[in-house]
């Protein structure tokens, strides 16, 4: 059988079983073609851990190229060559900017504490900029990127990486959340572990504190701003309530090696109308690793960044679509799958083809960042966003190291 075209509810998958029903959400993919001259030329600034993860990201996109990469530790230039082989080295973006005046944007994937003068700097130089997330690690930082990016407006595109937002499963799924397939927000938890140091090892000890600004809390907002950022960005973007106050508290679990940025946090954000969204976030403990969880009266959504699940109460009223269903084992439930086109998809075999994202949410937001530019449109998520949600984190960071409530 097939599923009536309607792009609300169309590729997705939906598993259900007696008191609960599990929706595995699916995306539209991106299925484009293009050649070499028609791709926007960007560059990178940053070339660590983060930056080596968007080179391959880049490599993947069809509307963008990578065209240049910039980095002061010249091993990192030379990793990222390895990766980008046509691309340009530079030391400096000053440098970059100065010689590759072709760019059309540049993308700021530094160390937290880095972000406003590089993001700045290339505004000035009038180009476009996609910035990783948080946005800064002060809250004046912050408001100084804003303002800059506003003034830039509407000729020049900033995106933050605040990765949800452009993620074709999370805005899928936030279509169902803001209709009464879930109904009235009970509560909200999240949360982030993997376990790993976060320590840089470094044979220079010259260079032992740049490489590990993520462990000091003059440069660092901890698992908070690096990690907790965008989970609160999706329940902030989902819910559109205001966040009141939060508190939270931290310690080291794990990694007793000298740090004072917590390796374990719990967080507790306080919403108006009385919701509460928890957040956990560990580098001791990889069980369960990464998601969001918001529950309703009729149904809950829990998003994984590459799928989404939605489980309906056993009151909740059918919506037309469960007739399409087709029965299917989710975890000890049974449940029942539907994609668009099921019947076609079915006959070849394919049913299960479309679940999940083929691309990180990386992919998604970068895609997104050249697609604004092409097409002079709002990212999915601008500097003005951007900056709300960063502040917010700075301001749980503080709750958690000062183990103090913090109204917002």
């Amino acid at each position: 059988m097939t599923v009536p075209h309607d792009p609300a509810r169309r590729d997705f998958f939906i598993q259900a079983a007696g008191a609960l029903t599990a929706i595995a959400i699916v995306p539209e993919l991106l299925a484009r073609s293009a050649s070499t001259a028609d791709k926007l030329p960007l560059a990178l600034v940053g070339c660590g851990r983060q930056g080596r993860a968007i080179i391959a990201e880049c490599a993947k996109l069809d509307n963008a190229t990578l065209v240049a990469v910039c980095d002061l530790i010249e091993s990192r230039r030379n990793g990222a060559l390895r990766q980008a082989p046509d691309a340009e080295a530079f030391e400096s973006l000053e440098a970059l900017l100065a010689k590759r005046t072709d760019i059309a944007g540049v993308i700021i994937a530094t160390p937290t504490h880095l972000h406003k003068d590089l993001a700045l700097a290339a505004l000035a130089a009038g180009k476009h900029v996609y910035c990783e997330a948080p946005l800064a690690h002060t809250e004046e930082d912050c408001k100084a990127i804003a303002a800059a990016a506003a003034k830039a407006q509407p000729k020049q595109i900033f995106a933050v990486g605040l990765e949800g937002r452009s993620n074709p499963v999370y805005k899928l799924a936030r279509t169902f959340f803001r209709s009464d397939a879930v109904r009235d927000l009970v509560s909200i938890q999240a949360q982030q572990y993997q376990k790993t140091s976060w320590r840089v090892p470094s044979s220079d000890p010259a260079r032992e504190k740049e490489l590990n600004w993520r462990l000091d809390p003059a440069t660092s907002l901890g698992l908070t701003g690096e990690w907790g950022v965008h989970a609160l960005d999706v329940v902030l973007w989902y819910t559109d309530r205001k966040p009141v106050s939060v508190f939270g508290s931290g310690s080291i679990r794990m990694h007793n090696d000298g740090r004072t940025v917590h390796d374990t946090i719990a967080m507790s954000l306080m919403l108006e109308g009385g919701v509460t969204m928890t957040y956990h976030a560990s580098l001791a403990n990889s069980f369960e690793g990464r998601y969001e969880l918001l529950r309703g009266t009729n149904a809950a959504i829990k998003l994984g960044w590459t799928h989404g699940w939605m489980f309906k109460e056993a009151d909740a009223p059918t919506q037309g679509w469960e007739v399409y269903a087709n029965r299917q084992q989710f975890h000890n439930d049974e449940g029942i799958t539907l994609i668009a086109d099921a019947t076609k998809l079915a006959s070849q075999g394919k049913l299960k083809d479309g679940v999940g994202l083929p691309n990180s949410s990386l992919y998604y937001a970068l895609w997104d960042f050249a697609d604004a530019i092409a097409n002079n449109k709002q990212p999915a998520c601008d500097a003005q966003a951007g900056a709300q949600t960063s502040i917010i984190a700075i301001k749980a960071a503080q709750a958690i190291t000062s183990g103090e409530p913090m109204k917002l």
